[in-house]
């Protein structure tokens, strides 16, 4: 027989062993149980975990360079809810501590903990959480970049306010304007969220004022125009659309996107309507959806609307000739857009406007002529059109948005000296005296106004400041017509020539204008007379012969024909001519700074009668000599290189006038008594340094009496020479 053989058993046996405790004496241990199949095991664990880690911060980081994290973040999605809670309890504690706040971060697991957080919250989950002081992170959280984090706190949120405790915390802890931050979100649920939430917690009273002090209506309506405002500018009915345009003005947070929707076309179509009640919400719309919106402006522009919106600024409706204004005011900063604007007549357009009655129509009318005026064409269109009188007039004002925009028009129209002087001529001056003295009518604007029609009127600027700085250039035209009496209007070159001659002191005028016979002129005065210290022959002979054979021939040649026969025009002054000449070939070419006012002022000397010793200045015989020309002229008005006897006043004018011409600098300030005199600056040669001085320094240039000489500023000297 065989031996027999034990079979071994078929089936695995049924039985197993009964629980065993599981101790863990070590961190690193208990973290290593995280990855246990066994659920009890992963309870104990965590529980541990939860336990070591509450004990301080440096048991956190301990557990954080064991490795718990991750299977800590992994267990917080376990079908087992012991496991799951202690889990997220361990995970508490530790995220306590910054390091693992970091290290949480970068594992990416918030948006994990809040989706699980949101998928179930039951009554007594809720109260966990807010005991737990939950409901502040997540508040915080709606400030998340990421829209996840943002979804999943919102639904927690919305789901703890379904209590009255919960309602009155998010309320008290701050959490209205960043719910209301949310309506702006580009993701549709998140937006469902925030709607449902508000709805929530406005239910409370303090909540809802909350609610209205943060502009939480507006902020709902702004949602309502993205989605429905635009598509209702396309319904037939009038009054639909009436409406709609000026819920558009009202709602201007929602400006891009109504210009994204295709709306900004849709409201310049309505400029075309038969109803003038619905052009004038449309031209509503178009002034609010462009201010202070660049691309908006050139949607205006690109759909047309700017060519309409002119042609409405004569329309008799007050309120569409001021949105039309204000809509191509807005316009007007883009260059592109300026230049069709103005293209399509508008200068001609505002003149109309700027005679209204309408406060409204002046504040915008007078606010977009500031704006088109910038460009040297329109300046000149408006004054050929008639539009700088009112324009003036409006200086009349007492309002005082439309007089600070009126001030603000002049100051840009006072960039042409053309235009200065005609408004100077309606008065300008004289009214922004009376508001720049006046303590509740003047202001930086009306200040600003002033000092631009003085920079570009230096006629009138010398007259009534009495000084004109190094950087004030005397061009053709300038007159000096003496000092300007407080509240006196200065009259024009024009005006001043044709009134019949008189007692009064003659009007000095500068023509610098080049002229034909002065351009075949040669000159031939003598070097060497440049460099004489010392003239001091007062005698009309002392020119040069030619130069008195050419003053008869001008004299001959600029008596003022009858105005019937020829508009009038300012006489051509060939001496001065002669004398830049002169002064361009024989002063420029000087090395010496210093040599070249001095030589410059010997020739201003020589050119009108000399030195005049101060003893014998009484004898100078410049007041029958000016009024020989005054009669000789017919005129009252003398051109400045006609005077061969000339004081203080008129060489200071000739020298600031020659050198203004040659590219030179000095400044010119009249005195009292027929005093003026010139300030010219210099550095001086500082011998212990080799070199210039750092600071230069200020001299008076003597044109009397010892021509040439230059007086340091505040000496005897100088001050003898500026006063009697």
């Amino acid at each position: 027989m065989g031996k027999k053989v034990k079979k071994e058993s078929e089936t695995p046996c049924k039985e197993t062993f009964e629980p065993l405790p599981v101790e863990g004496k070590t961190p690193a241990t208990v973290v290593l149980l995280l990855s246990s199949p066994e659920e009890d095991i992963l309870i104990k664990a965590c529980e541990a975990i939860h336990a070591f880690a509450e004990k301080g911060d440096e048991n956190r980081v301990s557990l954080l360079g064991l490795g718990a994290l991750e299977p800590l973040c992994q267990l917080i999605t376990h079908n087992n809810k012991l496991v799951k809670r202690n889990a997220f309890m361990a995970l508490g504690i530790m995220a306590t501590n910054g390091d693992v706040k970091n290290a949480l971060k970068k594992l990416d697991v918030i948006p994990s903990i809040i989706g699980k957080l949101s998928l179930e919250v039951d009554f007594v989950s809720k109260v966990q959480i807010f005991d737990n002081k939950g409901l502040p992170p997540l508040i915080q959280l709606l400030s998340s970049p990421d829209p996840d984090v943002k979804k999943n706190s919102l639904e927690i949120i919305f789901n703890l306010v379904q209590d009255h405790q919960s309602r009155l915390a998010v309320h008290e802890l701050g959490g209205i304007p960043p719910l209301l931050e949310l309506l702006n979100s580009d993701f549709p649920v998140i937006q469902h969220l925030v709607l449902k939430t508000l709805h929530c917690v406005t239910i409370d009273k303090d909540t809802c004022n909350t609610f209205r002090e943060e502009h939480g209506v507006e902020r709902l309506m702004d949602i309502l125009n993205n989605t429905v405002l635009v598509e209702l500018l396309t319904v037939a009915d009038v009054s639909v659309k009436t409406t709609t345009c000026q819920a558009m003005s009202f709602h201007t947070a929602s400006k891009d996107s109504y210009r994204d929707l295709g709306g900004i076309p849709a409201v310049v179509q309505l400029l075309h309507s038969d109803s003038l009640v619905l052009r004038e919400a449309a031209t509503q719309a178009l002034s609010s959806l462009t201010h202070g919106n660049q691309l908006n402006s050139f949607a205006v522009y690109e759909a047309g609307g700017h060519e309409i919106l002119v042609q409405q600024l004569c329309e008799s409706c007050p309120g569409m000739a001021a949105n039309s204004a204000a809509t191509l005011g807005n316009m007007a900063g883009q260059e592109v857009i300026r230049c069709s604007i103005l293209s399509h007549g508008a200068i001609q357009a505002l003149v109309q406007p700027l005679k209204s009655t309408n406060t409204h129509v002046l504040v915008n009318t007078t606010q977009c002529l500031a704006m088109l005026a910038c460009d040297m064409e329109a300046r000149a269109e408006l004054k050929s059109a008639g539009g700088l009188q009112p324009l003036v007039n409006l200086l009349q004002s007492y309002h005082k948005d439309v007089l600070h925009n009126a001030c603000l028009a002049i100051n840009v129209c006072a960039i042409d000296e053309a235009t200065t002087v005609e408004m100077c001529k309606f008065g300008a001056l004289e009214m922004l005296q009376e508001i720049n003295q006046s303590v509740n009518r003047r202001s930086n604007y009306s200040k600003l106004a002033m000092i631009s029609l003085l920079n570009s009127n230096l006629s009138v600027k010398y007259s009534l400041t009495g000084c004109l700085a190094s950087t004030d250039i005397i061009s053709a035209g300038f007159y000096d017509a003496g000092k300007a009496q407080a509240g006196q209007r200065i009259l024009t070159l024009e005006e001043l020539s044709k009134q019949p001659v008189n007692q009064h002191r003659p009007i000095i005028v500068v023509n610098t204008a080049v002229v034909n016979t002065a351009a075949k002129e040669t000159v031939d005065m003598p070097e060497e007379r440049l460099s004489n210290p010392s003239e001091t022959d007062t005698s009309r002979d002392r020119r040069t012969p030619r130069r008195r054979k050419k003053d008869d021939k001008q004299k001959d040649e600029t008596r003022p024909e009858s105005p019937i026969e020829k508009p009038w025009k300012m006489m051509d002054d060939v001496s001065l001519q002669l004398l830049v000449k002169e002064a361009k070939e024989f002063i420029l070419p000087l090395s010496d700074e210093r040599e070249q006012y001095a030589a410059l002022a010997r020739l201003v000397s020589e050119a009108m009668g000399g030195a005049v010793e101060m003893e014998k200045l009484h004898e100078f015989p410049w007041v029958l000599h000016l009024s020989e020309l005054k009669f000789q002229l017919q005129s009252n008005v003398i051109p400045i290189g006609l005077i061969g006897r000339g004081i203080y006043y008129h060489r200071a004018l000739l020298f600031k006038c020659l050198v203004d011409c040659i590219g030179m600098s000095c400044t010119l300030v009249r005195g009292e008594y027929n005093r003026a005199w010139n300030e010219v600056l210099l550095f001086i040669e500082n011998a212990s340094s080799h070199g210039r001085s750092s600071q230069p320094c200020r001299y008076i240039v003597d044109l009397m009496h010892q021509p040439g000489r230059l007086l340091a500023a505040n000496t005897p000297a100088a001050e003898q020479y500026q006063t009697i």
